[in-house]
């Protein structure tokens, strides 16, 4: 039946890499080419808020004024591919001197205009041409500035084109959160020119059966990314205030989720204004963010203390994320990280304890150790990653490396007292390979600003028939610094100058080692405090550690 199966998947891959190569040939002909084009468009209607594009560009491309330099040699003067992917974006025209440069402006999107006219690989991607029409679209005020009418036909054909090329090929997109980027280019188009309001009308539909499908009742996402959480929060409330700048309707399914999705995006907010790294989220500022929402009056109706299955936990000077969730399904799990039960905590504005981070920024290779629950702050039985992900390569080309095991987490409890907060759940990821549960429960004292946790293995069902070796490892931040005592059975870890914290297992075998944090472009090096030992057969254990303040 597995057989049957594995042959099914792959041969319904084989199918879809086929279509997506023919697909290819056929958008590189004249036909495709010509079915692309409509009619011109005869104005803007109005001019979005260019200002609603600046929560997506975190740093300056440029360092020069564009007045000096030769439009030309602009798309032959980058560094690498992915400055030229930048340039392709255009999202670099909200950087740029408002007052000046249009002429320059039109000259070189004049000139991407000739060299990019019918489809190519390289730059008519959905997500680049998404972000182009978007760029174009909320910098029209600048790029339109007196510009001549052949210019401004040239201008509105091009748009069009790409947004057909969208609106042809959106259903090819798997990813959600990719889409409602997408959809969100199909709508402002409507929204600007009068002549085609049907694609605001088709974008709303679109992304209204998005909406329903991809975010729980909370506002996350299903597949339990925090990084998605905060893009499909930009792209909705994008979408949401050009609706109202336009004076067009906004439907009550874009309210509702963009509330909730603002309610989340502040309660994820950390004293060192980065996220918390779970479930394929790599490390990104969000006090940029969070002022960009005060700017547009989004404030928080309510703080949630469990967002995409992730407890938060407030204490005076302490803050603990913890991840009480089972796998999303299949269909949302290509960027999932097995880390059941795993936590990151902060304390007196310090981040101490975290998960690896998810290293899509370095590379495949990288990206896949990140996902091993391993690289998490857990507990792990036999190195075992508690979830497989898809190892066929015919099959991960065509619906990306999904997981193809899942588990529970279950008997989830938070309580929230006068001086502890206490959290607590369960999962099965190792009864059907080891014949154990894991628990864990963690307490924080909100009086002490101390952490204490217990880690149990419980004997499920069947005894275990074999010697088990387990190892609950507890990343430090990057920067953190730490040694073990002499004694062996603690370890000493400074968080500033003359302030100290002190990580206890009484009984339990310590150790400091070397390890890597994969959450930036880079691999950089940090400690990890790890508990290790052996389960003798049909063994039960309770481990507890705790982490103190040292006064």
């Amino acid at each position: 039946m597995l057989n049957l199966k594995a042959g099914y998947f792959n041969l319904l891959a084989l199918r879809i890499i086929c279509l997506r190569f023919f697909k290819q040939l056929y958008f590189s002909t004249s036909f495709y080419n010509n079915s692309l084009k409509a009619k011109t468009p005869e104005q803007f209607y109005f001019y979005p808020n260019p200002y609603l594009l600046s929560s997506f560009i975190n740093q300056k491309i440029f360092t020069y004024r564009l007045s000096k330099i030769d439009p030309e040699k602009f798309w032959y003067d980058y560094k690498d591919e992915k400055e030229e992917k930048d340039l392709n974006s255009f999202f670099w025209l909200n950087l740029i001197n408002r007052k000046n440069d249009g002429e320059t402006i039109q000259k070189i999107i004049a000139s991407w205009v000739a060299k990019n006219n019918k489809f190519n690989n390289k730059n008519w991607q959905n997500l680049i041409i998404s972000k182009r029409v978007l760029a174009w679209i909320l910098n029209a005020d600048i790029i339109l500035n007196h510009a001549d009418k052949p210019f401004k036909e040239k201008f509105f054909n091009s748009i069009i084109s790409q947004v057909n090329h969208l609106k042809k090929n959106i259903n090819y997109e798997n990813d959600p959160s990719k889409k409602i980027e997408i959809i969100s280019a199909i709508i402002l188009s409507g929204l600007v020119f009068k002549e085609y309001n049907t694609n605001f009308e088709l974008g709303l539909k679109l992304l209204k059966n998005i909406v329903e499908d991809f975010f729980n009742n909370d506002g996350s996402p299903k597949n339990r990314n925090i990084y998605d959480l905060v893009q499909c929060s930009k792209f909705l409330i994008l979408i949401k205030e050009c609706c109202k700048d336009a004076q067009e309707y906004i439907p009550d399914y874009l309210d509702d989720i963009v509330e909730k999705l603002v309610d989340c995006v502040f309660s994820l907010k950390t004293p060192t204004n980065k996220n918390p790294l779970f479930n394929g989220a790599s490390e990104f500022k969000t006090d940029g963010y969070i002022e960009y929402l005060k700017g547009l009056d989004y404030h928080p109706k309510q703080e949630k203390n469990k967002i995409a299955d992730i407890y938060v936990a407030r204490g005076k000077k302490n803050l603990l994320f913890f991840d009480a969730g089972s796998p999303p399904k299949k269909t949302f799990s290509n960027n999932y990280q097995s880390g059941p039960l795993a936590f990151e905590y902060f304390i007196e504005n310090k981040k101490i304890i975290t998960n690896c981070g998810y290293g899509n920024k370095i590379s495949s290779k990288i990206e896949l150790i990140s996902r091993l629950t391993s690289a998490q702050s857990t507990l792990t039985l036999n190195e075992t990653s508690i979830v497989k992900f898809e190892s066929n390569n015919i099959i991960s080309k065509a619906f990306g490396s999904a997981i193809t095991s899942s588990f529970k987490v279950y008997d989830n409890k938070y309580e929230d007292e006068n001086n502890f907060i206490k959290i607590s759940a369960k999962h099965n990821g190792y009864e059907k390979k080891f014949n154990y549960i894991h628990e864990r429960l963690i307490q924080i004292d909100k009086k002490n600003n101390n952490l204490t946790g217990e880690d149990k293995l419980t004997v499920n069902g069947l005894p275990s028939n074999q010697e088990n070796i387990y190892n609950i490892r507890f990343h430090l931040y990057p920067g953190i610094t730490a040694v073990q005592t002499m004694g062996k059975n603690s370890i000493l870890i400074q968080i500033e100058k003359n302030k100290s914290l002190i990580f206890k297992a009484n009984g339990e075998n310590l150790s400091l080692e070397k390890s890597i944090f994969l959450g930036r472009n880079q691999i950089v090096n940090n400690f990890c405090i790890t508990i290790s030992g052996t389960l003798a057969k049909n063994e039960n254990k309770n481990i507890k550690w705790e982490l103190l303040k040292n006064n």
